[in-house]
C-alpha cells in the first residue's frame, strides 16, 4: 500500500482522506488541504513531537533503534542512534524532550543543550515494564503509561518478565522526583493527553492489541477514558469517551478541547462528551500524532513506515 505514494507527494483530494460524521468536520481543514507523505523508510514510526525552536519534528523508529528528525529546510536526519528503542516523546516547560524508552525501560530527559539524564526506572524497587507515552503538566509533573509492549518480544524492546506484574499509569513529582501510581485499572494504558484546562486526563487503553505478532483479543479493552484530575496530582472519576474497534493508540487535544485519536485505520476526532465528528483516513496503520508548525496547526501523523502531514484550522495543545 505504501508504495503507491512517493515521499513529498499529496495523497488525493479531501474526499479521499476525510470521512465525516458531522458536517463541521470538513471545516477543520482549509480549502485545498492534502494529506502528504513527507518522509518514509521506517519500520514502526512513533512518538512525534514538534520542536518549535528549531522548526523540526522528532519521532521514534522503534525497531530500528533510532530517533529521527525532519524539517522543511533540512529534510530527514538521524537525531539519535542507538535510541534505546524510544517510543513516546513530549516537551517539558523548559523545552527539554521527555522520552519513554522501551529498551532502557525508563523515562529520560534530553536538554536543549544535548544533555541526557534518566528520570525514572523503578517503582517501589521494581523495574518499570516499558514506558510508552508521556505528557508534562503545567506544574512540571510528568505523567506516563507503562504497558508491556517493549518486554513481550524483541521487536520493540528487549524480551523480559514484568517485575511489577501489572500495567499502570504513573506521575513523577517535580519536587521530590517520586514515582507514584495514579491509575492501576487499565489493561494496557497507552497514549495520554490533558484537556486544555488540565482538569481531565484522557488515556487510551489498547488492551485488544496483544503486541507485534500476537494478534488481537476482542474481549479486551479498546477505548479512551476521561479521568478527573484531583488537586493536580491524583485521578478520580472515570468515563469512557470513545470505543474504537481498530484500537486507540496516541492522543492529542486541540485548544477547543477536541480529541484527536490515532488508531489502526486513521485518526479519529471526538468531542469531550464522546461524539465522533469524523476521521482522517491514512493508507498505513497509524501509531501516533502531534500538532506542529509555527501555529501548531499542522497535524503530523506517524504511521508504520511513514510520516504524514495535513494542514488544519485547529491548534494543538502542546508544551512549552
Amino acid at each position: 500500500m505504501t508504495d503507491r505514494y512517493g515521499e513529498g507527494q499529496s495523497l488525493g483530494t479531501e474526499e479521499d482522506f476525510l470521512s465525516s460524521d458531522d458536517e463541521q468536520f470538513a471545516s477543520f481543514f482549509p480549502n485545498g488541504a492534502r494529506l502528504e507523505r513527507i518522509a518514509t523508510g521506517f519500520i514502526w514510526a512513533e512518538g512525534p513531537v514538534w520542536i518549535n525552536e528549531t522548526h523540526e519534528l522528532r519521532f521514534s523508529d522503534i525497531p530500528n533503534n533510532r530517533m529521527m528528525s525532519w524539517s522543511q529546510d533540512k529534510g530527514l536526519q538521524v537525531f539519535r542512534q542507538p535510541s534505546q528503542r524510544t517510543n513516546g516523546n513530549t516537551l517539558d516547560r523548559t523545552g527539554a524532550m521527555i522520552s519513554c524508552e522501551h529498551g532502557g525501560r525508563c523515562v529520560s530527559r534530553t536538554g536543549k543543550d544535548g544533555s541526557y539524564e534518566v528520570l525514572a526506572t523503578h517503582w517501589k524497587g521494581k523495574r518499570l515494564n516499558s514506558p510508552n507515552d508521556v505528557v508534562v503538566k503545567s506544574d512540571g509533573s510528568i505523567w506516563f503509561t507503562d504497558p508491556p509492549y517493549g518486554i513481550i518480544s524483541d521487536h520493540e524492546g528487549i524480551r523480559a518478565p514484568s517485575e511489577i506484574g501489572s500495567n499502570q499509569v504513573y506521575r513523577i513529582d517535580p519536587e521530590t522526583h517520586l514515582v507514584e501510581v495514579v491509575a492501576d485499572d487499565f489493561d494496557r494504558p497507552n497514549g495520554l493527553a490533558f484537556s486544555p484546562n488540565e482538569t481531565v486526563l484522557y488515556i487510551a487503553d489498547s488492551g485488544r492489541a496483544r503486541g507485534h505478532g500476537f494478534g488481537f483479543d476482542d474481549a479486551r479493552p479498546h477505548n479512551v477514558r476521561a479521568l478527573e484530575v484531583i488537586d493536580g496530582r491524583k485521578l478520580g472519576n472515570s468515563r469512557v469517551v470513545a470505543e474504537i474497534d481498530m484500537v486507540p493508540d496516541g492522543l492529542r487535544v486541540d485548544t477547543e478541547g477536541l480529541l484527536w485519536i490515532s488508531a489502526e485505520d486513521g485518526v479519529h476526532c471526538y468531542t469531550p462528551d464522546g461524539k465522533r465528528l469524523g476521521q482522517v483516513l491514512v493508507p498505513e496503520v497509524v501509531a501516533n500524532l502531534t500538532f506542529g508548525g509555527p501555529e501548531k496547526s499542522r497535524l503530523f501523523i506517524a504511521a508504520t513506515s511513514s510520516i504524514y502531514a495535513l494542514e488544519t484550522t485547529r491548534r494543538g495543545v502542546q508544551t512549552p
